[in-house]
């Protein structure tokens, strides 16, 4: 019964500790910032720190929990998820914010490899897709999470550099260590090379160039837009944006369940610049609430239709190795979350935010109508699985 019960909820618990700690920082980026001195490339550049730790992290170590277990690696991005807010606690700083965002990286390269095989074999092969649901839930929630913690805190107590969001992190974080160690070993280890890359399951690369999309403007969301709601001295509804960025599209998760991978692909596509173009309308105007109702459009298919397809099909292609497939579904949503985020950045600090939102809309319209068409053109006139 606890084997059933008890360690899955533990392990869903972790997974949205270790999201939860990655986007806390993010109301605190304008003033790590103004502490440093630097502008908006500088931002970017440490939002996209980030991506230098994962990335890194699931290209060699993608098999790491295949070889040593999956405890060690998730207690690990405990550790490095209290550390790195630690970090700009005892030092609130631009070179603080990006060391802190590399860590965060590694630990969620490790937690979300290793935590996405353990929750498969902690409920059984039987109930992949429930696996996959407990997982992207918890990172749903925590990523969003995290930035509506640290903005509540300082609307309520005020300006600081201890938000007790971070006190929470630290205190949640502690117990789960300890409790982490005493979760099961569910299978055995394998005698394989430590450092091994990740797998390319066949038929899957449309899913990942959707993901990257998705998860550019997930990217533009957290880092870029932040910057204009403070032009816009609504700074104070960072994190609710945030927030509803990624928490919609939790909520979206279980009708994507119901529907097939590519109805979920395509509604996904859909949704982003759409999403996307309400959010700059919001702005044009200085409407918050379109603002907020972009956001959640994006997060729709972002954590939700896109999200829970390609996890399932990553995963459900190479069972056998499916924390190295994780591995690779990351590598192309990380890909994305990075590189146009920090463009964006140099856009902005030369043009404006608003004309660098612009731009990328354009951007993400124009390679969306691209995937779509390619899609249906496989679907319609090949014969091999490329989309079921």
């Amino acid at each position: 019964m606890i084997k059933k019960y008890v360690y899955p909820s533990l392990l869903v618990l972790v997974l949205f500790t270790v999201t939860f700690a990655v986007n806390l920082q993010a109301p605190l980026y304008g003033v790590y910032a103004q502490e440093s001195n630097v502008g908006s490339v500088a931002v970017t550049i440490a939002f996209a720190a980030y991506v230098a730790g994962l990335l890194p992290t699931l290209l060699f170590l993608g098999g790491l929990s295949d070889r040593v277990g999956r405890k060690g690696p998730i207690i690990i991005s405990l550790v490095l998820g209290i550390a790195a807010t630690a970090l700009l606690v005892v030092s609130p700083s631009w070179a603080s914010l990006f060391v802190a965002r590399l860590l965060l990286g590694v630990g969620t390269g490790l937690a979300t490899t290793s935590g996405a095989a353990y929750m498969t074999e902690l409920v059984g092969e039987n109930k992949a897709g429930t696996a996959t649901v407990l997982v992207t839930s918890a990172t749903s929630l925590g990523f969003g999470s995290g930035a509506l913690a640290t903005s509540f805190s300082l609307s309520l107590y005020g300006p600081t550099l201890l938000p007790v969001s971070y006190i929470v992190l630290f205190i949640l974080g502690a117990v789960l260590i300890m409790a982490s160690a005493m979760m099961p070993k569910t299978d055995k280890t394998k005698n394989l090379s430590l450092f091994r890359l990740p797998v390319f399951p066949s038929g899957t690369w449309v899913y990942g160039l959707a993901m990257m999309l998705s998860w550019a403007t997930t990217g533009m969301i957290i880092a870029v837009v932040p910057l204009e709601l403070k032009a816009l001295k609504l700074d104070q509804w960072i994190g609710l944006v945030i927030f509803l960025g990624i928490f919609v599209g939790f909520l979206c998760q279980p009708l994507a369940r119901k529907i097939s991978s590519f109805k979920s692909l395509s509604l996904g596509l859909i949704f982003i610049p759409v999403g996307f173009f309400v959010i700059i309308l919001g702005s044009v105007t200085s409407s918050i609430s379109l603002i907020l109702i972009g956001s959640s459009i994006t997060s729709a298919a972002s954590y939700g239709f896109l999200y829970l397809s390609a996890l399932y099909e990553f995963g459900s292609r190479d069972p056998k190795n499916r924390a190295r497939a994780t591995a690779d579904l990351f590598i192309y949503a990380y890909a994305g979350f990075s590189i146009p985020v920090v463009l964006s950045g140099v856009l902005a600090d030369l043009f404006g935010v608003i004309v660098a939102m612009k731009i990328f809309m354009l951007f993400i319209t124009i390679v969306t109508v691209f995937i779509l068409m390619l899609c249906f053109f496989k679907r319609k006139h090949s014969s091999f699985n490329v989309i079921k």
